[in-house]
């Protein structure tokens, strides 16, 4: 049969409108069946997250939670770019008859640009001058904050350290710390390159009703100092807004009663505030332990061993560990006796402490 292009065209537009309706019937078929898969599947997802947000409110209490501290300067300066401090003060801390060299020594930040900043429990890295037996430039050492985030004159521009010289025998040979001894022959006036600062492991707890066990040996007394001085001297109080109601308590070892650092501030804060401050000293030449040896601060640690797990028992009670790496195990084996007369386990107690971030330790 012969038809003409006119007709053909005639009838191809006839048939377009049945076409588009086929299509669009097609399409809102499929459409509706996407939604409703669409509908199906979030309801699926929602009823899921819901189930895994269920928890148990009495499981939730006992898992620990350790705060993070997210506003804490760190690494302001570092080896690359370090700062320029200048020496202010550098005195003993020692008295007559006193083992070694320990000093107390400040620097100033005002010039630091920005402000090297800080807070209690934090460190800061010092790079010595000279050259190591290989042409190098020394490596910086760390060392442990012994002032407040005002420093020692309540300004707010300065940082202090307590150093001890580093002194050990080699082929019949003393050998001195190159950092520790730099630091110590340091006079006022003197620039020192700093970084830092470092360190968020061993920052006090918010908390002004926290307890605070301090356990320290020689210069490990250095972030105690900052703690105690942030607790109970009085201009620190006013600065900070900040008024402590717990009760710390600190176990201080040393060689001799001339080796006690800061000894004169922690009798006056014991005799300001009696309630709030116990001071444990554990003096291995002039004490004996019950045994008749030496009285180390694990000697004292057993003795106080009840009081201590009472207070430990207390989820606001911060245990802060620090001084010379060697005197870990002997509070390790302390604490695993303490323990067991409390029919508790130290090997596990002391991980769900580090995890509830109840247990600083800083040894060098």
């Amino acid at each position: 049969m012969f038809y003409s292009q006119a007709k053909v065209i005639a009838g191809g537009l006839v048939h377009i409108p049945i076409v588009i309706s086929v299509f669009y019937l097609i399409m809102t078929f499929f459409n509706k069946r996407a939604i409703k898969f669409e509908e199906a599947n979030k309801s699926k997802k929602t009823e899921a997250k819901v189930v895994e947000s269920k928890t148990d409110p009495k499981q939730a209490a006992s898992k620990p939670t350790k705060k993070k501290h997210a506003d804490v300067p760190v690494n302001i300066y570092r080896p690359k770019t370090p700062f320029e401090g200048t020496v202010t003060g550098n005195y003993s801390l020692l008295k007559e008859g006193a083992i070694g060299r320990v000093n107390h020594i400040t620097f100033d930040l005002k010039e630091s640009d920005p402000f090297l900043n800080y807070v209690e429990g934090q460190s800061i890295g010092i790079m010595p001058v000279g050259e190591d037996a290989n042409g190098k430039p020394h490596k910086l050492r760390l060392y442990s904050i012994a002032s407040t985030r005002h420093g020692d004159d309540f300004e707010g521009n300065t940082v202090s350290l307590c150093v001890r010289q580093l002194q050990y025998e080699k082929d019949g040979e003393t050998i001195n710390g190159v950092c520790s001894t730099y630091l110590c022959d340091i006079k006022p006036g003197d620039k020192v390159k700093i970084t830092g600062p470092v360190g968020k492991e061993m920052l006090l707890p918010d908390e002004e009703d926290a307890n605070i066990v301090m356990l320290a040996t020689g210069t490990g007394i250095a972030p105690m100092r900052a703690y105690l001085r942030r607790m109970f001297e009085a201009t620190e109080k006013e600065k900070n807004k900040w008024n402590f109601k717990g009760k710390a308590w600190l176990f201080m070892g040393a060689p001799k009663s001339a080796n006690l650092l800061y000894e004169e501030d922690l009798q006056r804060y014991l005799e300001n505030y009696p309630e709030n401050f116990k001071y444990t000293k554990a003096i291995s030449r002039e004490q004996q332990n019950t045994k008749g040896g030496r009285m180390y601060i694990q000697d004292r640690v057993l003795e106080s061993a009840n009081e201590i797990f009472n207070m430990i028992e207390d989820e606001k009670t911060h245990i802060y560990l620090c001084g010379l790496k060697g005197m870990e195990p002997g509070i390790d084996e302390a604490m695993t006796k303490a323990a067991e007369e409390k029919g508790l386990n130290w090997s596990e107690l002391r991980p769900q402490l580090k995890k509830a971030g109840r247990w600083h330790v800083e040894t060098y």
